[in-house]
């Protein structure tokens, strides 16, 4: 089990903005139903623009068993946030977390 299936703090961190062009309506793959729209470029993910943050697609509980309901079609910020990297570390540390270096 890869270090992101015990985790989940990054979707419960930080709001994921991404191109309209991502979603399926628009001939991407980002499930339009799981969006909000924040302008005619940009959309956001549901639950990342909420208090306290929680992507929708998630599914199960932070720093134990987490997935990702549209892994294979996550936005672009989802595939380029890197396990181990600052966001993921900090995201973490927010979430009382070990950083996976310790």
């Amino acid at each position: 089990m890869s270090p992101c299936q015990q985790c989940g703090a990054c979707c419960a961190s930080y709001r994921v903005d991404f191109s309209v062009h991502e979603l399926d309506e628009n001939g991407g793959r980002v499930p339009s139903g799981l969006a909000v729209e924040v302008n005619d470029a940009l959309c956001r993910m549901r639950g990342t623009d909420h208090t306290p943050m929680r992507c929708a697609a998630l599914t199960g509980k932070i720093g134990q068993t987490v997935a990702c309901g549209i892994y294979e079609w996550r936005p672009n910020p989802c595939h380029e946030l890197q396990s181990g990297s600052d966001a993921c570390e900090r995201a973490r540390a927010r979430h009382g977390l070990p950083a996976l270096d310790a």
